[in-house]
This record gives C-alpha cells, sequence and structure tokens, in this order.
C-alpha cells in the first residue's frame, strides 16, 4: 500500500472521528471469531485477518476517492465447528444476531454513507446470521450495509485453488495472510511439519459433520499451511480489498 493509512476509529480521539464523519465515510466493521486455527497459527486469526480487509478495502476505496473509517473489530461469533478444540469462544446464532444488529444499528446513526462488512469467518451458520442481520438493519435504516462472501464467484476463483477446493480453514489461504500481517504470532516450527490435509469442509458440514475434527482435520487444520508464504497475503489482501471496495461502490450506486 502507498503512504495513506486507513483511520481506525479505535485510535481517534472523538473531535478527530467527529471531523472524519462529517464526511460520511464508509465504515468498515470487520467480523472474525476466537477459533481454532491449527497448531501453527492463533486463536484470533479470522480477527486479524478480517482487521487486515478493511484495511486493504479503505486503501482501494481511498484510490475511488470515497472515504472510508475502519472500525473495531467484532471477535467473538458463531464458531461452533471449532468447538472440539480447546481455546475457541462460540456465541449461539440468537445471542450474536442481537448484538451485531445492535451494534450495526447504532453505527447508522453516526452519519456513514454505508457499512461494509469484512467479515474472515465462514462457518455457514455465522454467515447466515451476519447476513440476515445486515439485510434487515439496512432496510429499517435506509443506509446501505453491504456483505461481500467470498465464498461467491466471482471472488472464490481469485483467492486460489486451494480456497476453491474448500481446504480453506488455516490453510495456504488463511496461513498467508496471517504471516503478512502479523508473522510474529506464526509458529513456523509447527508450520514446517504440517502435511496437506486436502478435505473439503464445507462439503462436509453440509453433508452432516458438526465440526472440523468430524470432517477429518484431526489439527484442526485443512489445506496445504506449509506452502503459505507473506507474498501470497499480500496478494490475497488486495483482492479481498477490491471485493470490499466493488461491493461498496454497487451499494452507494444503488442508494443513488
Amino acid at each position: 500500500m502507498s503512504q495513506y493509512q486507513p483511520p481506525m476509529l479505535e485510535h481517534l480521539t472523538w473531535t478527530e472521528a467527529d471531523d472524519l464523519l462529517k464526511l460520511r465515510p464508509v465504515g468498515l466493521l470487520p467480523i472474525g471469531a476466537i477459533e481454532a486455527h491449527g497448531p501453527h497459527l492463533p486463536l484470533n486469526s479470522d480477527v486479524i485477518i478480517a482487521t487486515a480487509m478493511a484495511r486493504y478495502a479503505s486503501y482501494a476505496l481511498h484510490n475511488s476517492a470515497v472515504p472510508s473509517l475502519v472500525l473495531p473489530p467484532i471477535s467473538y461469533s458463531v464458531s461452533y465447528a471449532g468447538a472440539c478444540f480447546r481455546g475457541t469462544s462460540p456465541v449461539d446464532a440468537e445471542s450474536f444476531g442481537a448484538y451485531l444488529a445492535s451494534v450495526l444499528t447504532n453505527l447508522v446513526q453516526q452519519g456513514f454513507r454505508a457499512i461494509c462488512i469484512a467479515n474472515a469467518h465462514l462457518e455457514p451458520a455465522h454467515v447466515e446470521t451476519v447476513r440476515a442481520v445486515a439485510a434487515q438493519v439496512g432496510n429499517e435504516s435506509g443506509i446501505p450495509i453491504a456483505f461481500p462472501d467470498q465464498r461467491q464467484e466471482p471472488h472464490a476463483s481469485r483467492l486460489g485453488e486451494e480456497f476453491q477446493r474448500g481446504s480453506r480453514h488455516a490453510g495456504r489461504y488463511e496461513t498467508s495472510i496471517v504471516l503478512a500481517e502479523a508473522p510474529e504470532l506464526v509458529r513456523r516450527h509447527q508450520l514446517e511439519e504440517l502435511e496437506p490435509v486436502w478435505i473439503d469442509l464445507p462439503a462436509k458440514l453440509a453433508a452432516g459433520a458438526t465440526n472440523f475434527a468430524e470432517a477429518g482435520a484431526e489439527l484442526g487444520y485443512f489445506g496445504d499451511p506449509g506452502s503459505a508464504s507473506a507474498e501470497h497475503g499480500v496478494e490475497l489482501l488486495a483482492e479481498l480489498g477490491i471485493m470490499i471496495r466493488d461491493s461498496v461502490l454497487q451499494e452507494l450506486a444503488r442508494a443513488t
């Protein structure tokens, strides 16, 4: 990225936030999870990824002359698939949905021209909860709330073969992004020993598996984390930032 530094709400004073909100920026809300990501990545990997997605999206929006503000991330979410591994800390869908609805309802009153959710946690029940709440609050408030889904085309095909194959949890895709954003948190001595686990996680969940272990991930990862690199992580984040920017611009165009 260039010298542009995405503004982060949590780092501003209220007077600085007031000045920025007068520009009617797009609010970028990262959502992750506290969830097992193999023996090599931290439990907050999805939070790291979601926040990075929002930052890269802010840069892309800046290049499109659209002001934005990166909001503090939501860390706890619907993450029961990883609950077979200690440390994973899920919230039930109903409680999470009510909390998210309250967060979004209060955010739209601040003067944002739109909100876009930068979501890095892809558990189906979580995604459906976020989608439903975003639509509900958007309809009630009249403020566009975008929720781009990287699992869908044309996004998925731009995120690599591993992602398309469904082996997308703590593999090359996520490990590369964490290597790019927080390399000090990656347990490299563990990473070097991990063999690829080519299992289609979404297909296993759809077929009835209730958690990662039942889906075949004895160590809580899928895909090929050993092939990850920080350089690939930067490429992925650039794609995800463009995905969010395009979703925002589409929503703004619909609203005019």
